[in-house]
């Protein structure tokens, strides 16, 4: 888990990068910025909104020859070895951002590049190097009094609600390519920031493995369950699945299997839409791992738990408390009215 609440920033250098497939210019900054508390705390809440309201997904860098060869693994080791090298370091990372600038979609702007301490990474202290990019100009007015008259002025300018590009570097893992998070606002070009520039592979951890076989159940429920029961045990294989990884800290595909298909039959069709469909979220040999509760909670936000009637009406189902939708709500067919019902019991209406 990531927390910047008290994380401050040491060091920033900022660059123009030109787009150079248009043969727009590269410009260097001699010197870092110098930074006041003013600008500090505005670049603090521009670099790190989209970290705090994105999933943390983690990447590493990967080279398929060395990780030596990769330009900026070697710049994050270099300014993680000596912080003093930031700017002269941030200078060749803007010409490397530069060198895969040349694709006539890709904006110009500016490029920032900072180190960060007092980074919280899963309740441990550690340092981090920071670079982003911002690309889209918006309109804004200024006013200043002209004579009797109040005058206004339109200008350009860098929306600090939004940042276009970034990447958080931890000094994690550093054998194995580090810890990263990015975003990218713009997915015009995705492929130019997080493969070209920064040479970045999903990290294949707990929190990755946890996010990916749920999201797998989650295509097994409708693409299978809903077909071959109903819209009802749709929901409820999700909530027993959710709930089993929630109650476990390791996962055993085996013992999830019997715990939370309540059909046996489906068993060998779970195992055959593995070996299908398995390899597009990289859990086609996966049977065993460590459960990453955050990101459970991640899902269980995400999972939709209501069922829609074509007749308007919403029956909504509780994830906490699954044993409720199985033992008090019933399907059943009605011959007069030709219609499908759900009977729901209860003692009283909960007060809200």
């Amino acid at each position: 888990m990531l927390n910047l609440y008290a994380t401050q920033i040491d060091t920033v250098s900022l660059h123009r990068v030109g787009n150079k497939h248009r043969a727009e210019p590269l410009f260097l900054s001699e010197t870092p910025y110098a930074l006041n508390d003013e600008i500090s705390g505005l670049l603090k809440e521009y670099f790190f909104k989209p970290f705090r309201e994105k999933e943390e997904n983690y990447f590493c860098f990967r080279h398929e020859a060395s990780l030596e060869f990769h330009p900026i693994y070697e710049a994050a080791s270099a300014v993680f070895d000596n912080p003093g090298r930031l700017h002269e370091v941030s200078r060749e990372i803007a010409q490397h951002l530069y060198g895969q600038s040349n694709h006539p979609h890709i904006k110009s702007g500016e490029c920032y590049v900072a180190y960060f301490t007092d980074v919280q990474l899963d309740n441990e202290r550690t340092d981090a190097l920071g670079i982003f990019k911002s690309e889209v100009k918006q309109d804004f007015l200024q006013f200043r009094e002209k004579g009797s008259n109040l005058d206004m002025m339109v200008q350009q300018g860098v929306n600090l609600h939004k940042l276009d590009k970034g990447c958080l570097i931890f000094n994690r893992s550093r054998e194995d390519g580090y810890k990263v998070l990015s975003v990218d606002s713009n997915r015009y070009d995705a492929k130019y920031w997080l493969e070209d520039f920064l040479g970045l592979s999903p990290l294949t951890d707990e929190n990755f493995y946890t996010k990916n076989y749920l999201k797998f159940c989650q295509n097994f429920a409708k693409d299978v369950v809903l077909p071959a029961e109903d819209k009802q045990q749709e929901v409820l294989f999700m909530n027993r699945a959710v709930n089993h990884f929630a109650k476990n800290d390791a996962f055993e595909e085996t013992q999830f299997l019997n715990e939370v298909l309540d059909n046996p039959e489906l068993i060998p069709e779970f195992k055959h839409y593995k070996v299908e469909k398995g390899p597009k979220y990289s859990i086609e040999d996966v049977s065993n791992f460590n459960i990453a509760n955050k990101a459970v909670s991640d899902t269980r936000k995400k999972i939709k738990n209501v069922i829609d009637l074509d007749t308007n009406i919403q029956i909504k189902l509780n994830f906490i408390n699954p044993e409720s939708a199985e033992k008090f709500v019933e399907k059943g067919w009605d011959e007069e009215r030709q219609m499908y019902y759900y009977l729901v019991y209860f003692n009283k209406e909960q007060k809200t």
